[in-house]
């Protein structure tokens, strides 16, 4: 309200008029004491509105996502009675169009504004995961609605995932990049402690599409949020400056793999991803299948790793790099995250053994998992243009979507030949490989992200 005031003060023959500046500056404060004020009362990039904004929007939706990435899951296998198979197709439809529109979600987030990317994917996937609470209470939900679902939410998580990456970089500085990473993970941390802790809860009282809607609903506040973002980005290039669709894809494949710093990490991740996937898939078959925990337990022990997370986050919020830099940290991360992953195939009761072996995978991988993804991504946003950041992150999401595509087939494999517990335990073995991987590369001798090493070399 104030600053339309302000403008129409100092509007026409009065705008240079000393007393109509003094008449402006008398009432109530201006934009720059307003700052000031915040600057006092806020540190760091909670000072900064836009930034705030952002963590805004982006917490409410990760508190819907942790909420209805379970309730979808359960949606299916309670509400439908989905076999082992018809999970493992249900995370096959969330994977393969990543997988297939990765390339072109990165070339179109560096071709076009980031901020209106993220608006329009925000949408969609609501309206796409309202369907499911409205079929369900109409009777008519199947498994291959929930399919299709998951096929639009994941295409429209890979453009906005790519955008949100890509986006952070022109809200603040790229050494106030580690800090950024961390409250933005660090709250998404602490929301885990609360979702997790009432998910099972909602999944049993709402019934599983009704805890999707909550998801749904929180896209909606998200898409909001960023909507008030008021930043202004950089100019994206022009259709007559664009060089056609493969040379921009080509160019970005050759940022990741010709890097000397992003050509292991890409390799760790495609690891990574495999096995994630497997555990990702088998886990909740056999814990609540095989070994026999309710869903509201399990959301209870899951919200342990909430808790271990914000203590991760809070390390590298303050610029503490363990293990003596950037490099060594993002490996050693690696080490502990899947040492931690044993614990999960190690239970096979649900009385307090079986609780003590979950909660010990919470306490052990969940914060070495955010430190590890705070200083990968921090990492990587600091040593690539800006111009081609989304073609970055839109080819680590291949790797990602593409690898884990394959681990929901190794997945469903694995738990019809070795078993559900056999096939966690392979998983597991692939993770130590990704911590393999970076120790073996010039990543382990990272002390400090080199801000202009990337630039310098695609330049």
């Amino acid at each position: 309200m104030y600053s339309l005031c302000a403008h129409r003060t100092l509007s026409g023959g009065e705008r240079n008029s000393p007393a109509a500046a003094s008449h402006a500056l008398a009432g109530v404060p201006n934009q720059q004491e307003s700052h000031r004020v915040r600057s006092r009362l806020f540190t760091g990039l909670w000072a900064q509105p836009d930034f705030v904004r952002l963590w805004a929007g982006s917490s409410v939706s990760v508190f819907g996502s942790l909420i209805g990435g379970l309730a979808l899951q359960f949606t299916a296998i309670l509400w439908l009675d989905a076999s082992a198979a018809e999970v493992a197709i249900l995370a096959a439809s969330q994977l393969v169009p990543g997988f297939l529109v990765s390339i072109a979600a990165g070339v179109w987030v560096d071709r076009l504004r980031r901020r209106r990317i993220m608006i329009a994917a925000d949408l969609g996937r609501a309206a796409a995961l309202f369907s499911v609470p409205i079929a369900a209470g109409f009777g008519g939900l199947t498994m291959a609605q929930l399919y299709a679902v998951g096929l639009v939410v994941s295409t429209l998580a890979v453009f906005f995932d790519s955008a949100y990456q890509s986006y952070l970089p022109t809200l603040v500085q790229r050494k106030d990049l580690i800090e950024g990473n961390a409250k933005m993970q660090g709250t998404a941390s602490a929301i885990e402690v609360v979702s997790f802790s009432i998910s099972g809860w909602l999944v049993q009282l709402l019934r599983a599409p009704g805890a999707v809607a909550i998801d749904a609903a929180s896209f909606v506040f998200s898409a909001f949020f960023v909507w008030r973002i008021r930043t202004p980005e950089s100019a994206p290039p022009s259709p007559e400056e664009r060089t056609g669709f493969l040379v921009e894809a080509a160019e970005g494949f050759r940022v990741v793999f010709r890097d000397r710093l992003l050509r292991p990490i890409a390799l760790a991740t495609a690891a990574q991803s495999l096995a994630s996937q497997i555990i990702s898939v088998l886990f909740l078959l056999y814990l609540s299948g095989e070994v026999g925990f309710e869903p509201g337990v399990l959301g209870m022990i899951f919200a342990v790793g909430g808790v271990t997370s914000v203590a991760g986050a809070w390390v590298a919020n303050r610029g503490i790099l363990l293990f003596g830099g950037v490099g060594p940290t993002i490996a050693v991360s690696a080490l502990f995250r899947a040492g931690g992953a044993l614990f999960m195939p190690l239970c096979t009761d649900a009385g307090w053994l079986g609780v003590s072996f979950l909660i010990a995978n919470q306490l052990v991988t969940d914060p070495f998992w955010t430190m590890f993804n705070i200083h990968d991504v921090s990492l990587r946003q600091s040593i690539t243009p800006e111009r081609v950041q989304g073609r970055m992150f839109a080819n680590f999401r291949l790797l990602e979507f593409g690898f884990a595509l394959a681990g929901t087939a190794a997945a469903a494999a694995l738990g019809a030949t070795v078993g559900l517990r056999a096939g966690m335990f392979a998983a597991c073995g692939l993770m130590f490989v990704s911590v393999g991987i970076l120790a073996a590369s010039p990543v382990i001798r990272v002390k400090r992200a080199p801000p202009q090493a990337l630039a310098e070399e695609v330049a």
